[in-house]
């Protein structure tokens, strides 16, 4: 879970140095919407991984109603219930406003993950990762740099965006830049979506893992405890989630062994008032069932190449286009086997392209 709030974890402000490397206004900016949404599934007994990305404007229902609210924006499960909690610890009196704040923000993680497992239709979610601005610039400043690869130069002054085209090394500020772009308001024929921006946000963990990989960093455990110890000041993630362990785990992933798959959409739509992306939620979950499976794509989806915002691709099940560059991101995990294997429709909507899966074996090239 990637949360848009400009706050340290205790609800805080940031320094005024960070707001100035994020780009991204200061404490009165964001909120608490889960403006990334991702699972990774690692297979019971080895096996190729599965990243799923859901974008986080789908509509879809909402357990236990929070705030009085059914149906919402799937970020929005986090917020409202967090909202709904402190309100009630407040009134209850007899506890400290610190104290009421982490518990309803820990009521609002776990109503997050039971929205995102009922939404994907009663995926198990055994550990989540709860990662806000302040700690994935942290992380990006502890790897610095990071190489990317972009088809087109593009421009976006609010998320600060300026790269050109091709293989490039970033900052940690410019990283930021990277995986919160979703305009550009230099070229609009490029017509970036939120879509693009997952895509973005699943290039960079590739880089990331190619990068740790190639520095040996996996296998240096003085290294390694020194960069989970920087991630973990600003991060949440569940009391049985072991960082050092999963480590272990990430280093066979990024020798090709995952792919980054995004949900489909059928389109945009106004829901009270709120631009959403329009789900059908029968497809979703059977594409979610056939990526845990790993039961290769339709073959209905294997005709032609496919050239767009979600990189390039060639062929049915498709891979990003690489390329080995030099060197100088709220996940949710499920572990085991999930469902039965299920047939799926090709992806639809406006930005289908994004859903052609992303490998971990090199640096991707992507919009």
């Amino acid at each position: 879970m990637g949360l848009d709030s400009r706050l340290d974890e205790n609800g805080n402000p940031l320094p005024a140095k960070v707001y100035s490397a994020l780009q991204a206004g200061n404490q009165s900016d964001g909120g608490y919407n889960t403006n990334v949404l991702m699972l990774l599934h690692l297979p019971a007994g080895g096996g190729k991984a599965v990243g799923i990305s859901i974008p986080r404007d789908d509509y879809v229902a909402l357990p236990g109603h929070p705030d009085g609210t059914s149906m919402a924006k799937i970020k929005e499960a986090y917020g409202l219930t967090l909202d709904q909690k402190l309100r009630q610890l407040v009134n209850a009196g007899g506890i400290s406003h610190a104290d009421a704040y982490q518990q309803a923000r820990a009521a609002a993680r776990q109503a997050e993950v039971a929205t995102v497992s009922a939404f994907l239709g009663g995926v198990p979610i055994n550990h989540f990762v709860e990662v806000t601005m302040a700690a994935f610039y942290q992380v990006a400043q502890a790897v610095q740099p990071i190489t990317v690869c972009l088809d087109e130069a593009t421009s976006d002054t609010f998320s600060g965006a300026n790269f050109r085209a091709g293989v490039q090394q970033l900052s940690a500020s410019q990283a930021v830049s990277f995986v919160r772009q979703r305009r550009d308001n230099t070229h609009p024929n490029l017509d970036f979506t939120d879509l693009d921006r997952e895509r973005r946000q699943q290039a960079f963990i590739i880089s990331l893992a190619y990068k740790l990989k190639q520095a040996g960093t996996f296998t240096n455990l003085g290294t390694l405890r020194s960069l989970i110890d920087t991630a973990k000041q600003n991060i949440a993630l569940d009391s049985g989630f072991n960082l050092l362990s999963f480590a272990g785990e990430a280093s066979k992933l990024a020798g090709g062994n995952l792919s980054f798959t995004t949900l489909p959409i059928t389109g945009f739509g106004v829901r009270n008032g709120q631009d959403v992306n329009l789900v059908n939620l029968a497809q979703i979950r059977a594409e979610t069932a056939r990526l845990l499976s790993g039961t290769p794509a339709p073959s209905s989806a294997a005709a032609g190449t496919s050239t767009g915002s979600g990189g390039k691709s060639t062929g049915g099940a498709g891979t990003g286009s690489t390329r080995a560059g030099t060197t100088g991101t709220t996940t949710s995990t499920s572990h085991g086997t999930t469902g039965a294997a299920a047939s799926s429709s090709a992806a639809q909507g406006p930005d289908a392209a994004t859903s052609t899966p992303l490998q971990s074996s090199g640096i991707p090239c992507v919009k």
